[in-house]
Order: C-alpha cells, then structure tokens, then sequence
C-alpha cells in the first residue's frame, strides 16, 4: 500500500470522525489510501450473522471469505472494506486492502456504506459499487455491468436511486429462501424482491429472476437512501433494497450471467466450494 501526499502532508489514513492519522498509528483506525477518483468498491462486513457466525472469515480456498471477494473485483478500481469488527479490520489491511472501522449500529450493508463513505469523503458524483462480502465467487464482468448502468443513469438524468442486477434462474432455484428473486416492470424496473418464489407459479412458469447482491449508487443517492426511514416490508424479507421500493424510488435491473450466488449459510459454503472447484 503506498502513501499519498495531500496538501503537502504524506498520509496513511483517517479515523472514523474523518480526521487524518499519519503513518504507523494503527489501532482501531481506517486504513485508507485516499486516491480521488470517479469509482470506489466498497464491500460492508460484519461478523454477526445470524444464519452463519463469521461467515465472512470463512476459508474459501486458504482466503477469509472478504479477502476473496476483494480479491475478485480488485481489478476494477479502488477497494474498500467497512466493518465493525477489528478482527475483519486487521485481516483486510494485512491482505494489502483499504479498510474503515465503521459504527456496530447499523441495520443494512448499505447503511455501512453510507458511513464508510462519509469517512472516505467521497464527493456526491462519484459512484460507489456496494458488492456484499459473501460473494467470494462474483465475476468481475457483473459489477462492471452495474458500474457501467449507473453511468448511463446519470448522464441520462435518469430518475433512478439506485442500479443493481439478476440472472436467471430455474424453479428449482427459485424455491429457496436464500436466493432473493425480483420482478420487474416492463422498463427494467424493479417491482418487488422476495425470498419468496415470486411471481406465483399458478401455472408451468419457465424461468424465474434470481437478484445478486452488487448495488450501485452515486455518493449523493446513497445518501438519500440512508435518510430514508427503515421500511416495514424491508425489516419483514430483511431485504434492504425494499426500502427503496416502499417509498417509490425506481431500481434499474440490469440483466448478468453469473454462476456466483451469495453464501447465506454453511451448506451454500459447501454447495459453492464443490462447484468453484
């Protein structure tokens, strides 16, 4: 990790009240190369899952599970990984990645990400990439697709909070609750997300629309996100995005193929590791 000069003064990073710390002042402290450019990943990490304690510093072949995913989209511009956890802290700057201590508070990744973002001042144009920590398979070519229809909607002007995207999927997929499904409307919209099979299969439905994980944003529509109030339908599927939905901001779907999924459990790790093999 190299360091940069900022106003004439060489520094290593900045604490979580933004404050900039020089060289050597570990401790709890972001770690954080501060280059100033139009794109930042940001990958939220947090050790309390409830389905998969730690899942985040599971082994996925001789890597901590963040550490793999980081690994995956490094490629593409600047990482960052925001966490509550020391332990995740400490992990991601001996891999050589950016890392920012974030409060243990928040409710969703994104919500993280908003913070990290803040910490990192970010400018409100600038587009941030939120891939969840527990996609250590994720191909590079998905998050560039993402990153690519958040440039369309602001240079558009489009009316769009927030981008992200689904792959398709067969019904045997689509019955489980660990694989959100979503709809969409006939402009690419999101309609809803659920962990339900959605939309009802009343008669032989060929294909169903699983989501990934990978979210874009721009600095300034991540912030409005985070101000709006948690949303009943979000806390009920403990799906974040739904908040967007439930106060009618528009969700552009861009379609990917991926044979990534999220690892939501012990047996997704092992379902995954046999198939990544």
């Amino acid at each position: 990790m190299n360091n940069i000069s900022i106003d004439g003064k060489w520094l290593k990073g900045c604490d979580v009240n933004g404050q900039y710390i020089e060289e050597g002042n570990k401790s709890i402290f972001s770690i954080i190369l501060l280059k100033r450019d139009c794109e930042m990943i940001i990958i939220p990490a947090r050790l309390a899952s409830s389905r998969f304690p730690n899942k985040v510093l599971a082994d996925i072949n001789g890597l901590p599970m963040v550490i793999a995913t980081a690994k995956r989209v490094e490629s593409i511009d600047k990482v960052a990984i925001a966490t509550d956890s020391k332990d995740v802290f400490n992990v991601a700057i001996d891999a050589g990645f950016q890392a920012v201590m974030t409060s243990s508070e928040h409710k969703s990744g994104t919500d993280r990400i908003d913070e990290a973002a803040k910490i990192l001042k970010i400018s409100d144009d600038d587009i941030i990439i939120n891939v969840q920590a527990d996609e250590p398979f994720i191909e590079e070519e998905v998050v560039r697709a993402v990153y690519d229809r958040v440039v369309e909607v602001q240079k558009s002007c489009e009316d769009v909070m927030m981008v992200s995207c689904y792959k398709k999927i067969d019904a045997s997929l689509a019955n489980n609750p660990n694989l959100v499904k979503v709809i969409m409307d006939n402009y690419g919209y999101a309609i809803y997300f659920s962990r339900s099979k959605i939309p009802y299969d009343r008669e032989e439905h060929i294909g169903y629309f699983g989501h990934l994980g990978i979210y874009g944003f721009t600095k300034k529509s991540l912030k409005e996100f985070c101000q709006l109030p948690n949303a009943p339908l979000e806390d009920i599927e403990k799906l974040e995005q739904l908040r967007a939905i439930y106060y009618g901001k528009k969700i552009a779907m861009v379609e990917v193929f991926s044979k990534s999924f999220g690892i939501d459990t012990k047996e997704d790790l092992k379902t995954a590791l046999e198939m990544f093999k």
